[in-house]
């Protein structure tokens, strides 16, 4: 705080001033105003000492050792003012003492006295001025800092100086926001010293404030229209802010006002701006103003001619554009590289290729760019051309250079596959075999050039392209594993929203700006932007919240007897970041969805089902709700058919049942589901067919397979009750029909049955059922003759088997469940659905069993001979 004294003339002053022509009233009102300010206000006021001492004064000291009288010096009309703080004299007689010291060089005294002085008149700004440059003198910029601040504080108009002093220290310790107000305040002091200005827009242009530092630059234009650096810099902050226009006006304006042209730096400045935005119209206007403007005795700078020839280029003006680059040609390509370079890098992205090679080759042998970069180039300069045989010797020369650049190598193995070239492919994609174990781990490094998974995936494809499917697995396995795995913890990740102690830290370290050994620590800093000042504030909240959370926890472990002992450490957790999958894209891209089917497919026919089916898993885990339903149909009958030819039952069990889930009414998938659950007899699988028989009560295949396992353990009693659910359900279907007709029947037969007669009789109505609903087709009629037979009813039984050996019945598809192989879907067994061998050889049983040797002979030989 600044700290002054107001003095209040008295009563008798004003009386001694009855001779000026001020009015009473005036005078009155002035005391009035001044008595209520001092009594209201108390308010300190910034005052001016003057020295009436001898030597009191810096500047005195040396002017008197110069030898200056004091008649010589400027003196200012009129009375001369009086002092606001009248200073003791032993006050005055102290300041003087310390500045003799301080001409002498005698500091320690000097700083003793000075102290002496500060307690006797803390508001002297000369004292605190006189210390500050003690401590500079010795060395000591904190505390000379410190005290040139306090001095320009409390009397700002006597030490206008020190603001540029100051900003000079703040900004060689690092301080921008101290550096910046500083500046600020010497800008208002000197308005008229544009260095201040200009500095203070290179702190803002620094910062990225670039708005602040176009005003500050452009104000200096205003000013001085000669000032070339000024100029520049307010065209560079008005790009940066999108102000493009502006930004041209003013490089035009000054070379407008600049008929002769010096510099062409703005000339320079301006081309680029107009080629970013495809003005090359109008940069050749420029252009071409320049060169007028050189005249005949002075040429134009090498890279603003080159720069012509690059917008002629863009234009479509070939011809005119190797005029101006011409001037290459009578140049050292050592001294111009980078104009060569930026040359041909245009020329390759217009498609001028053939153009492109010969500025390139002019840098084949240049040692600055022995890095491989001139051969990449001209190689993919050739590989456009589609000269693959000069292409493939330039991509290994780059390759020599940069041997784990793997676009490169992918490249390359690309152009000899086109070549037909694939054991030269192998060889180039593979790892190399001479390598050396590294046993240092604690050293950091990238990924080696065999891992990557480009790599991988392209060698991976070359082996299956060669059908070596151990190869192509044991090369792409790795690869996808790991993809999947990182997919799903990425997916899974989920970004913190509370920020790790050490970036709370270092936020708050930006909103002091480091300031904790000064006085004026806690100054509000200079931060790049608004934002960065309010996650600064946030952050700092945070930090005293965790403080105020810490002591609680403190005192509660004080409570409980565990000691007052709290990890500082424990909320600085690890911080979770996106891990780089090795394949980007692994289940969007169409040739990497069928990479993972054609691995599993390999490891399949190398009987490596679990690894198959953990990959399969894992791809559903991420494309569940992404793929396509036809990729979700492929995927899921691969899956199906893995799990069908495991030799673990469990997965195919599995496999199954989740089938019959997604679509309980497919008949196919309940025919898969039965087929795998009748090679497992496990009685604790029936819990599916009862869990799914109370989720859709009118479900059939449930119900048939309830009925099917009932009879298989002679339960035919269980077998019909399910059975006749289904029939309620579908009363014209024949399979249930069937399934109903034989269960009765089976149940006739029993020891237990008290109707037994009845009960045959029902279920010989549901067999004749189905020959109502078949249309007396083969297979009805056989079921029917076969119940007969199985009953006893053997004259019935044969007289149906004539039947059915005199019906003709076509052969249809074998149907294909969707765990088996469908490669030979629409192959047809010849005399499939033909019935007739198995009724003539039943027949026969029952001539023979009634002493009919001859018919029985007679029609095995007609029915049964191959």
């Amino acid at each position: 705080m600044d700290i002054g004294v107001v003095m209040v003339e008295n009563d008798h002053d004003l009386e001694e001033n009855e001779g000026d022509q001020l009015d009473y009233e005036v005078l009155a009102e002035r005391k009035r105003k001044a008595l209520s300010n001092n009594q209201i206000d108390g308010s300190v006021k910034k005052s001016k000492v003057v020295e009436d001492a001898l030597f009191t004064s810096i500047d005195e000291i040396i002017g008197s050792k110069k030898g200056r009288r004091k008649s010589k010096q400027f003196k200012k009309r009129g009375r001369r003012q009086g002092s606001k703080t009248n200073l003791t004299p032993e006050v005055r007689m102290k300041l003087g003492e310390a500045n003799v010291y301080y001409a002498k060089r005698q500091h320690e005294d000097a700083i003793h006295v000075l102290e002496e002085v500060i307690t006797l008149a803390p508001n002297l700004s000369e004292a605190y001025h006189t210390l500050g440059l003690v401590y500079e003198e010795i060395g000591n910029k904190k505390k000379c800092m410190s005290f040139y601040w306090i001095a320009v504080k409390i009397a700002p108009k006597e030490h206008p100086f020190l603001w540029k002093r100051l900003f000079v220290l703040f900004l060689e310790q690092g301080y921008t926001g101290l550096a910046t107000d500083c500046l600020e305040k010497a800008i208002k002091v000197d308005p008229e010293d544009m260095s201040l200005r200009y500095n203070l827009g290179a702190i803002y242009f620094e910062l990225s404030n670039y708005k602040k530092a176009a005003d500050l630059y452009y104000h200096i234009v205003e000013r001085d229209t000669d000032n070339v650096e000024a100029c520049l810099m307010a065209a560079k902050s008005y790009q940066k802010c999108n102000q493009v226009e502006l930004s041209v006006r003013i490089l035009e304006e000054y070379i407008k006002n600049h008929s002769s042209i010096d510099d062409f730096s703005v000339t320079s400045l301006l081309v680029c701006i107009h080629m970013e935005h495809n003005a090359h119209c109008k940069a050749l206007e420029q252009i071409e103003h320049a060169r007028l403007a050189c005249g005949s005795q002075k040429q134009l700078p090498i890279h603003i001619t080159v720069k012509a020839g690059i917008c002629q280029v863009h234009m479509g003006n070939i011809e005119e554009a190797l005029i101006h680059f011409s001037c290459l040609d009578t140049e050292c390509a050592e001294d111009v590289a980078e104009l060569v370079i930026e040359v041909a890098d245009k020329l390759m992205s217009c498609k001028r290729y053939k153009l492109a090679l010969n500025y390139y080759y002019m840098l084949e042998g240049n040692t600055k760019y022995g890095n491989g970069m001139i051969p990449l180039r001209i190689a993919k300069c050739y590989m456009y051309l589609t000269e693959r045989s000069q292409a493939v010797v330039f991509f290994y020369k780059a390759l020599r250079k940069m041997e784990d650049n793997i676009d490169i190598r992918v490249t390359l193995a690309s152009l000899l596959l086109e070549e037909g070239n694939e054991d030269e492919a192998i060889k180039l994609l593979s790892p190399p075999t001479n390598l050396e174990p590294k046993n240092d781990t604690s050293s950091v490094q990238c990924m080696p050039w065999w891992d990557s998974g480009k790599v991988k995936k392209q060698l991976a494809e070359i082996y299956f392209a060669k059908g070596m499917v151990e190869e192509f697995v044991e090369t792409i396995l790795p690869s996808i594993s790991e993809t999947l795995r990182v997919e799903y913890l990425n997916l899974k990740f989920r970004p913190r929203n509370k920020l790790p102690k050490s970036t709370l830290i270092e936020r708050v370290k930006m909103l002091e700006d480091h300031q904790v050994e000064f006085i004026f620590h806690g100054k509000r800093p200079l931060l790049a932007a608004p934002l960065d000042r309010l996650k600064a504030m946030r952050a700092k909240k945070s930090l005293q919240k965790i403080q105020a959370l810490k002591e609680e926890k403190r005192a509660a472990a004080l409570a409980s007897g565990q000691g007052e002992h709290i990890d500082d450490d424990s909320d600085e957790e690890s911080p979770q970041t996106l891990r780089e999958p090795p394949l980007l894209n692994l289940l969007e891209d169409n040739d990497h969805y069928q990479l993972i089917l054609d691995l599993c497919k390999a490891l399949a026919s190398l009987q490596r089902y679990r690894e198959a089916l953990t990959i399969i898993k894992d791809a559903w885990k991420l494309t569940s709700s992404t793929l396509s339903l036809e990729k979700k149909e492929e995927l899921e009958s691969l899956e199906a058919h893995i799990a069908y030819n495991t030799p673990d039952s469990t997965d195919a069990y599995a496999q199954a049942c989740a089938t019959v889930l997604k679509d309980p009414k497919s008949i196919a998938a309940w025919n898969s589901y039965y087929k795998i659950r009748m090679e497992n007899k496990s009685h604790s699988r029936s819990r599916f067919l009862n869990l799914m028989m109370r989720k859709d009560p009118e479900c059939v295949p449930p119900l048939i397979i309830s009925g099917h396992q009932f009879t298989l353990i002679s339960q035919h009693q269980e077998a019909a009750r399910k059975y006749l659910e289904a029939y309620k359900l579908q009363p014209d279907s024949p399979l249930v029909n069937l399934c109903v007709g034989t269960a009765l029947i089976n149940l006739a037969l029993g020891l237990r049955v008290r109707n037994k007669h009845q009960c045959l009789a029902q279920g010989f109505a549901f067999l004749h059922n189905i020959l109502r609903l078949c249309g007396d087709s083969q297979e009805a009629l056989y079921n029917v003759a076969r119940a007969y037979q199985h009953v006893g009813l053997v004259t019935l039984a044969a007289w149906y088997y004539e039947k059915v050996l005199a019906t003709h019945e076509e052969d249809y598809l074998i149907p294909k469940l969707p765990t088996e192989n469908t490669g030979l879907s629409g192959v047809q067994t010849l005399g499939y659905c033909n019935l007739r061998r198995e009724a003539a050889h039943n027949l026969h049983l029952i001539y023979m069993i009634s002493g009919a040797s001859d018919l029985a002979r007679q029609v095995l030989r007609c029915h049964c001979t191959v």
